[in-house]
């Protein structure tokens, strides 16, 4: 096998990162495997770039770690996005596991959500900014809209391996397809999945919260989609979700989740190469700072050149 260049000088426009199920891509062909350093610390794995057979190159980056071994609480996000945006990414599809919170919505259906409920519980860091420079990002539509759309466009029909198996989108649902995502690791109790179901939830993870809210302060273009595996635990006529059942559908899941990568290289590469997608952001953070320039700490403004290399001058 050919040792993979540990060094990469191409920007990347797209990057996949996946969850529990989807640890590489099979469909493309490997050229290097990064190792970054960033000023939030490592990545959860190294990444790896492959390219696409006319030399579109993709990032890679397995969340949980290339063995599965961060919980979801552990995993170090800040330092995930943060190396994508060093990369030049544009663009992020995220791949996750995920609960049905909606008796429609059965075990290997796909759900592509377009809003987010956050009941993590405060632990997990979710912004790079910090006392001494404060910045607000917007956050009321939390999912790239264009992007949402285009994979449920794209991707319709895709699915293969059960019956009438379904994306979901806020197309097909006629309504907001909203993601809970909790701290985990253990699953909700029945009451808990009740709430959510009650609340009008259609899946649970427990990852989404904070990798979209820094997705968006990068001014990365970000869309989860989502693969589930049970009934979580509201419905009364399953056995309360156990891992062994997660298991027995994230083979299936697995395959699916490569169809739905291949197609969407192969989509997002002209609108990426062309600015249709990816550039909504731009510069949406260099307005969002609160603090004066009197207030503003020295250190941390070093810091945040590294995702943002000229919007606040160093003084």
């Amino acid at each position: 096998m050919t040792e993979l260049a540990t060094t990469f000088d191409e920007p990347v426009l797209l990057a996949i990162i996946g969850g529990t199920g989807l640890y590489k891509l099979d469909s493309l062909t490997p050229v290097a495997k990064l190792t970054i350093s960033t000023p939030w610390g490592f990545p959860s794995s190294p990444i790896t770039i492959s390219k696409t057979s006319d030399g579109f190159p993709v990032a890679f980056l397995a969340r949980h770690g290339e063995h599965h071994d961060l919980l979801p609480t552990d995993v170090p996000s800040c330092a995930n996005i943060a190396a994508l945006k060093s990369l030049g990414v544009k663009a992020i599809v995220a791949f996750s596991a995920v609960g049905s919170l909606q008796h429609h919505i059965k075990p290997r259906d796909f759900i592509v959500p377009n809003q987010i409920i956050d009941r993590t519980k405060g632990i997990r860091k979710s912004t790079f900014f910090e006392k001494g420079f404060v910045a607000h990002a917007g956050f009321g539509e939390p999912f790239d809209l264009k992007l949402n759309k285009i994979i449920g466009d794209s991707c319709s029909g895709l699915l293969k391996g059960g019956d009438n198996l379904i994306l979901h989108t806020k197309e097909t649902e006629k309504n907001d397809l909203t993601l809970i995502c909790m701290e985990g690791p253990a699953f909700s109790t029945r009451a808990e999945s009740k709430l959510y179901k009650s609340w009008g939830g259609s899946c649970i993870n427990m990852s989404c919260i904070p990798e979209s809210k820094l997705a968006r302060e990068a001014e990365i273009s970000y869309q989860m989609i989502c693969m589930s595996t049970d009934y979580d635990a509201w419905n009364d006529e399953e056995e309360p979700v156990t891992v062994e059942t997660v298991v027995g559908n994230l083979k299936a899941n697995s395959a699916n989740a490569h169809i739905l990568a291949e197609k969407l290289v192969t989509v997002l590469e002209p609108l990426l190469k062309s600015g249709e997608i990816g550039n909504d952001l731009k510069h949406s953070m260099k307005f969002a700072v609160s603090t004066s320039d009197a207030g503003k700490d020295k250190i941390l403004l070093q810091k945040m050149h590294y995702l943002f290399p000229g919007y606040w001058p160093l003084k």
